[in-house]
């Protein structure tokens, strides 16, 4: 099973912007599976945020969608979250998961990924 490990959380202003990252154990190639960002704030279910598939192709939640941008680097064990103008309602603990199938991706369904990372908190504030 993939080791994740995220990073990148802090706390910031509204408006601002965060950069997340989640490394993969060795030998784990992100670009060959299918990966995602999930978050979640307290009380509330956890929530999909962005999902990227082997052909590079993404889905955001639609509250990020324009804002949030899903990618991973070129040597392929790290995934990034970009957040810009972050929101007060961005506040949550951010997971890596990966593991994933089409549908898991398509559907920001956090049931059909199998690893998940420890998550990494953001805290934004007005």
């Amino acid at each position: 099973q993939v080791h994740l490990v995220e990073s990148g959380g802090d706390s910031v202003q509204s408006g601002g912007s965060l950069r997340l990252s989640c490394t993969a154990s060795d030998r784990y190639t992100i670009s060959e599976h299918y990966m995602g960002w999930f978050r979640q704030a307290p009380g509330k279910e956890r929530e999909g945020v962005a999902a990227i598939d082997p052909s590079e192709h993404t889905t955001y939640a639609h509250s990020v969608k324009g804002r949030f941008t899903i990618s991973r680097d070129n040597a392929e064990t790290t995934l990034y979250l970009q957040m810009n103008d972050l929101k007060d309602e961005d506040t949550a603990m951010y997971y890596c998961a990966a593991a994933g199938t089409w549908y898991a991706c398509r559907y920001l369904s956090a049931a059909y990924f199998r690893s998940w990372g420890q998550g990494t908190q953001v805290t934004v504030s007005s």
